[in-house]
């Protein structure tokens, strides 16, 4: 169950020392207070889902300029930041006014916590989509070593990762979440691995060590968006189950994970072992 805002009643309410009107009076006056606060809560939750849409389109974006060594639309998205920049703000003053406003507990509490780590993991995520678009120029004569060093695929696994967190953000289905987690280690060796040949190459081909550093940059880059979904990913299960598994290797094994899901799905047998 959600919980409630906290208001400060006036002792004078349990000691029935109000008039039947301001007794009226104050009960419209706490009812208002609580339809607000949910209000609030409502507009915040959209707003996170605005924002991870936001990011995943831009994100998405910066995937096929790079992949197509697209100038025009790389400086269409950096030029598009402003928008990211300027929602994040919103949502930072809307649960800094919540906050002053009420004091939440519980399950709104929660809501409220994870979408601050949220919004700031994908502000940064958004920032890491616009520095590889601003190398895309330098990269645009490179379009065959990209081809070579399978960034068209490392591309592809970089957007479906940041679709695939927003998605289970907007749904809170948890029984995906693990594949984050994967998504996020395969990204993570296939950067490592171009990051070798690029290393490699360097000391055969000359055109390599001219595009070297931007590469080097893009792939540090989508190492980091990868690493901020899975941190997403974190945020979400504490904000479903009111659980911190942030730097829990043991959480995303999956066996361990997959016995933990279907011991939830069998109540039965946990009221049996529970007795």
């Amino acid at each position: 169950m959600a919980g409630k805002p906290v208001t400060q009643v006036p002792a004078a309410f349990f000691n029935n020392q109000f008039s039947e009107t301001e007794l009226k009076d104050h009960i419209n006056k706490y009812a208002k207070m609580e339809r607000h606060f949910e209000l609030e809560l409502d507009k915040l939750k959209k707003r996170i889902l605005k924002m991870g849409n936001l990011v995943a389109s831009q994100v998405h974006q910066t995937m096929v300029a790079l992949v197509n060594c697209d100038v025009e639309a790389a400086e269409d998205i950096i030029e598009s930041d402003s928008a990211v920049n300027e929602l994040d703000v919103k949502i930072d003053k809307l649960c800094q006014r919540i906050f002053a406003l009420t004091q939440p507990v519980a399950t709104d509490l929660r809501l409220i916590m994870a979408s601050l780590r949220i919004n700031n993991d994908l502000e940064r995520m958004g920032d890491h989509a616009v520095e590889i678009a601003k190398r895309v120029e330098g990269l645009s004569d490179y379009k065959e070593i990209l081809l070579e060093l399978d960034i068209d695929d490392l591309a592809v696994a970089t957007d479906a990762i940041v679709k695939d967190v927003i998605t289970i953000l907007n749904s809170r289905n948890l029984i995906f979440i693990k594949d984050i987690y994967a998504d996020s280690e395969s990204i993570k060796e296939k950067v490592q691995l171009i990051s070798e040949k690029i290393i490699e190459q360097m000391t055969r081909k000359s055109d390599v060590v001219v595009v070297a550093t931007n590469l080097m940059m893009v792939l540090s880059q989508i190492d980091r968006i990868a690493g901020y979904s899975l941190n997403i990913a974190e945020s979400i299960y504490f904000l479903v189950e009111g659980k911190l598994v942030k730097h829990s290797k043991h959480f995303w094994d999956q066996e361990a994970f997959t016995d933990k899901k279907e011991d939830k799905s069998n109540p039965e047998q946990n009221q049996t072992s529970e007795a």
